[in-house]
């Protein structure tokens, strides 16, 4: 769905929409991070290198990161 399509539906839509997306990443990304990481570096989370969980705040931050990421790939693509 294009930006100038989504419009359509309302600035009010538009806002809750990215908000529940946001809300949606943050908690794909502290379940993924609960569960794969872990298990993938074990002995990295055991020394404190790495955290077994991630705070809200973090979650959050990564899943801006990975939104802004996302939107520079689809801006760059032709």
């Amino acid at each position: 769905m294009k930006l100038r399509n989504m419009f359509f539906l309302g600035i009010p839509a538009v806002i809750i929409w990215v908000i529940s997306i946001f809300i949606f990443g943050i908690f794909l990304i502290k379940w993924f991070w609960m569960w794969t990481v872990p298990g993938l570096f074990p002995g990295a989370v055991a020394s404190g290198l790495v955290a077994e969980k991630i705070s809200w705040w973090i979650a959050l931050k990564l899943s801006v990161l990975v939104a802004l990421l996302a939107a520079i790939t689809h801006v760059s693509k032709k």
